[in-house]
């Protein structure tokens, strides 16, 4: 374009060049050069076609997402509110009383939170880098009851974006029967900054998933797990989650805090028995 433009402006203005004197020719004469070197730096077609098209697309992109919806938004709130009131609670170092802690170092913790109530913290490391203990917790959701015992079955009843989702999970049943049927309707939501992964959920309700027959609909929340690489060792992932729950029902506090305990403990359990098994070879 600027090539054809130089050389239309060299034409029209060859005659006037030659009627002109002095300095009103020296500046035409300038123009034409200043024009001649821009078209001589200027891209070629296949770059700007290409940067328009890349606009475009990006643009196209962003006009084709789908707005969110007011309950959609509610959600998407819900799920930051949790996020952020979970690693408050984890920020405060103060009056956490030992519970449990297991031969292999894995540590119960737990204190009693105004308007929260009794919260448990498991701190443990597992012997698998972040990203393969983010993917079972999180992309393989679905999965978990197939090797959590405390867990009957997960189901993601909605995706909202790509950080927050709805699920319905059975609890099952505990050894004798101590703690009948329980299931949770959650919003949980995901964030991953930097080298710190934050998972966080709590109780909600869904249209869709009303209390189910057989099973007291139970509240959590707020409840979150952090990841983090272990210092010196990238191939180790430090696992921190808070634990807060409501069983409803008729249950003596000391049976309750003895289950809730004892669930983080085999949680640790099972899920590094689960990130241990051989990955199965790709045909």
């Amino acid at each position: 374009m600027l090539p054809a433009t130089s050389k239309l402006c060299a034409a029209i203005s060859y005659r006037h060049l030659r009627n002109m004197t002095g300095l009103r020719r020296q500046a035409a004469v300038a123009i034409s050069q200043e024009l001649s070197r821009l078209a001589s730096r200027s891209p070629g077609p296949s770059t700007w076609i290409h940067q328009v098209r890349r606009r475009s697309s990006l643009l196209s992109s962003r006009l084709e997402e789908k707005p969110f919806s007011e309950m959609e938004m509610s959600y998407i709130k819900q799920g930051e509110e949790a996020l952020q009131k979970s690693l408050r609670i984890l920020e405060d170092q103060d009056d956490w009383k030992t519970e449990t802690v297991a031969g292999n170092g894995d540590k119960v913790l737990s204190k009693v939170l105004p308007g929260v109530g009794k919260v448990f913290r498991l701190e443990v490391v597992v012997d698998q880098p972040l990203d393969a203990v983010y993917g079972e917790l999180v992309d393989n959701m679905e999965q978990m009851g197939d090797w959590n015992p405390s867990v009957k079955e997960v189901r993601i009843l909605e995706k909202i974006g790509k950080d927050t989702v709805i699920t319905h999970e059975k609890a099952a049943a505990t050894p004798g029967n101590i703690v009948g049927p329980r299931d949770f309707v959650s919003v949980r939501c995901s964030r991953r900054r930097g080298s710190t992964c934050v998972l966080a959920g709590t109780s909600t309700t869904y249209g869709a998933m009303p209390e189910q027959e057989g099973f007291i609909r139970a509240e959590n929340g707020p409840t979150c797990m952090v990841l983090r690489p272990l210092p010196g060792s990238p191939s180790q992932t430090r696992l921190t989650w808070l634990l807060s729950i409501d069983l409803k029902g008729w249950l003596p506090k000391t049976i309750i805090n003895q289950v809730l305990s004892q669930t983080q403990v085999d949680f640790a359990k099972h899920l590094r028995q689960r990130l241990a098994r051989p990955v199965p070879a790709a045909c």
